[in-house]
């Protein structure tokens, strides 16, 4: 072992954070000036949609403080729920008054939320249809001396197909219509939105820095600098509102997971391998399929283009090599015919499992005897803990910012082939969940978890295709079935501490 000569440096260069310091991208260092967003544009054309992502965007990744200030919660507060288009008129003085006090409430809690020290962003979510109405809300900016910057994001919608499909898909479910008839909810809201479009003026390049969404498909932007306005911009040119399913998948029960090793690039044992035959089943039949109904009611199943992420580890790929790659026709919005190859291999070092370091390929009892005071740190703060020469959960989220531009802007369902580590980022990221639960959330072995994002949140639901009674656990060779049983609720049940369901992972 080499002689470690001792080194004279009385006064050392001390990192506040450790020797294992997070980068400081990660916690969003590399920002520095405050940034108040006003949001411009007709109902249903996806505001408040756009402001919750950026908001969970910047929040999660960057580390920044966010608030929306929507002042439609306002006025339910000031006015209550449910109130009829007519409310919405701009010849309606006494309407015309409360929703005045309700944007007035909202501006005053926006500015005092940017009065707390550090960088943060805050997003003014209404409609601002007139220009008299948005020169009053700059010049309340200007007037609190704080200098934040401030940018205008328009969104802009004449497909009159995409607007009613944005009523009924989200709208339907705000508090302003939820339990009222659909048909019924649609024609008020209808009748509110023509009543904002007698007075809408869009923006001008006189209104300062600026970017315009047209249907989620053309941007313009104007005067947009700064770190923070441009990340914003970036981001924004990645989402739509249109609905999009996302499956997220373990490996394989690994060799390294029957032997309780973290990390590694082991291939699958048995039980990973039956799971990898059932994924690829499920894969054809559910995520690559839609059913269809006709005038007559006949239901009819079709393939439906989908896509396939995986990681670069052996395990992952080995999980994805029963899907199979079909051809299928595809029509797309602008007319085109093409060929599309179903879940098309695409392996992303994005993806890999959070890197061990030195304590690749061991198991937590040989870190908790050889590396006892690395153990102590891992447990006292699991989300900025590094591994020695490793990585922490803050470095994988960093890596998978990118991940998240191209999961927002998908439109076709997506399977994810990950690990543990990094699918609990993603989990907590659409969950709405904060950075400090990821590390523990529940990613169990030989689940599929379907999440499916909205405006006003995200649901998921858990499918067990390998219950744990029918793993083979003593090595022996066992026939199992090559598809999911029927079985008894209760059976699928397991502790969250269990050793099998829940296999080791960094």
């Amino acid at each position: 072992m080499p002689i470690i000569p001792k080194i004279d440096n009385p006064t050392p260069h001390v990192i506040p954070e450790g020797v294992n310091a997070t980068p400081l991208e990660v916690v969003g260092a590399t920002a520095s000036d405050k940034l108040v967003i006003i949001l411009v544009g007709l109902p249903g054309t996806g505001k408040t949609h756009m402001a919750k992502r950026i908001c969970r965007y910047i929040s999660f990744f960057l580390d920044i403080p966010t608030e929306i200030f929507n002042v439609g919660d306002y006025r339910r507060k000031l006015c209550g729920d449910k109130l009829p288009a007519s409310f919405y008129d701009e010849t309606n003085t006494e309407a015309l008054q409360k929703r005045a006090t309700a944007c007035e409430a909202a501006v005053g809690d926006l500015v005092e939320f940017m009065r707390k020290d550090g960088v943060r962003l805050a997003v003014y979510d209404s409609t601002n249809s007139s220009r008299e109405r948005r020169d009053t809300i700059m010049k309340r900016f200007k007037d609190t001396g704080i200098g934040f910057k401030k940018m205008f994001v328009e969104t802009l919608c004449d497909d009159e197909a995409l607007i009613e499909e944005q009523i009924r898909k989200h709208k339907l479910s705000s508090p302003d219509y939820k339990g009222t008839d659909p048909e019924e909810a649609v024609k008020d809201f209808m009748q509110r939105r023509k009543n904002y479009q007698n007075i809408y003026r869009t923006l001008e390049d006189s209104d300062g820095c600026y970017i315009k969404v047209y249907n989620s498909k053309k941007f313009v932007i104007h005067n947009v600098r700064g770190y923070l306005p441009l990340k914003v911009v970036h981001f924004i040119m990645n989402l739509h509102t249109l609905p999009r399913t996302f499956y997220l998948s373990r490996h394989g029960q690994s060799e390294y997971n029957l032997l309780g090793k973290i990390g590694g690039d082991s291939g699958l044992s048995k039980n990973g391998e039956e799971y990898a035959r059932r994924l690829g089943k499920f894969a054809k039949d559910v995520i690559g399929t839609k059913t269809i109904t006709d005038d007559t009611g006949k239901e009819t199943k079709v393939p439906r283009p989908a896509r396939l992420w995986t990681s670069t580890l052996r395990r992952t790929k080995e999980t994805a090599k029963y899907i199979k790659h079909d051809a299928i026709d595809v029509t797309w919005d602008n007319g085109d015919k093409n060929k599309w190859v179903q879940c098309r291999p695409n392996e992303l070092r994005n993806l890999d499992e959070l890197y061990a370091g030195n304590c690749d390929g061991m198991t937590y009892k040989e870190i908790e005897t050889v590396y006892p005071d690395e153990f102590a740190a891992r447990q006292s703060d699991k989300l900025k803990y590094r591994y020695p020469r490793g990585e922490s959960y803050m470095d994988v989220t960093l890596r998978l910012e990118p991940l998240a531009h191209r999961m927002e802007s998908a439109q076709e369902p997506l399977l994810i082939i990950g690990h543990q580590g990094v699918l609990r980022i993603l989990y907590a990221y659409f969950m709405g969940l904060s950075r400090a639960d990821a590390p523990y959330m529940s990613i169990p072995l030989n689940h599929v978890i379907v999440l499916n994002p909205a405006a006003y949140g995200c649901t998921e639901d858990r499918i067990c295709l390998m219950p744990k009674h029918e793993m083979v656990n003593d090595g022996q060779d066992e026939p199992i079935t090559s598809m999911p049983r029927n079985c008894p609720k209760e059976v699928h049940n397991y502790s969250k501490d269990d050793p099998i369901m829940n296999a080791p992972s960094c």
